[in-house]
């Protein structure tokens, strides 16, 4: 039996914490069968192509390619689907047929660290960012805790969604919840901060940044010198990541 290869699908990957992850995994568990690599692409409409060149039994998906890719896939999972956002596929073959399936393993990843720390005064959320991580996040606080949801983002929209400017202290004031699902302060960006008002924040707030790179964000620091409760993104990195890894060996 030849190699399993897996892998992570992106645009820039140079900080990517998911192949120095599955590699110590399959080195910790004796799984030498198994091969974990990054695949930078430029355009996501290609991933046939590398998944049959380089015979990819499964892969993660990440920044800026979630949504992007599902018009390349030939399944969703039904969360997948509800979400709208894609950041695990599993690649099965036949003698003649390459299928691609596409699952959201970022919402089980989500609630795995937010459920220790989720209280009733955080029925109403900020999310700041659109993207497939946001959708992700936003799905589960809906159905697991029937929150509301606000989102924050640089582009004029409509619906639940507000320009960046416009998180004032009142938004704050009645949101005592507060997701960074945006790449600003991720290294080697580490001074970038949402531009919100933090005086308003004090011990009943929890701020959540999705960033593992660094372990505390400019965000979260400002949100802790106020008293806010504060996670980084790495126990939802490992529980989606084990949760992809399940998906792989069905």
């Amino acid at each position: 039996m030849g190699k399993i290869n897996l892998g992570l699908i992106g645009k820039s990957l140079e900080h990517s914490f998911s192949e120095k992850y599955f590699r110590a995994k399959f080195i910790k568990e004796n799984l030498d069968d198994y091969s974990y690599q990054n695949y930078e692409l430029d355009d996501v409409s290609k991933i046939k192509e590398v998944v049959e060149e380089n015979q990819l039994s499964g892969f993660n998906v990440t920044i800026p390619y979630k949504e992007t890719i599902i018009p390349f896939l030939d399944e969703l999972s039904e969360t997948a689907k509800d979400i709208g956002a894609v950041n695990t596929v599993k690649v099965t073959r036949t003698e003649n047929t390459l299928k691609l399936v596409g699952h959201n393993t970022d919402a089980f990843g989500f609630h795995q660290l937010i459920k220790p720390f989720f209280k009733s005064r955080h029925e109403r959320i900020l999310i700041l960012g659109t993207g497939g991580a946001s959708k992700a996040v936003a799905y589960l606080l809906k159905k697991q805790y029937g929150a509301s949801v606000l989102f924050a983002s640089r582009k004029p929209t409509e619906g639940n969604i507000i320009n960046w400017e416009d998180v004032n202290e009142n938004v704050i004031r009645f949101h005592k919840m507060i997701v960074n699902t945006t790449p600003l302060g991720m290294y080697p960006n580490e001074n970038e901060i949402p531009k919100i008002p933090f005086d308003k924040m004090n011990e009943e707030y929890l701020l959540v940044d999705l960033i593992y790179n660094p372990l505390e964000t400019k965000f979260l620091k400002q949100g802790k010198e106020k008293g806010a409760v504060t996670l980084n993104g790495l126990t939802m990195l490992h529980q989606q990541a084990e949760k992809s890894w399940r998906i792989w060996k069905k």
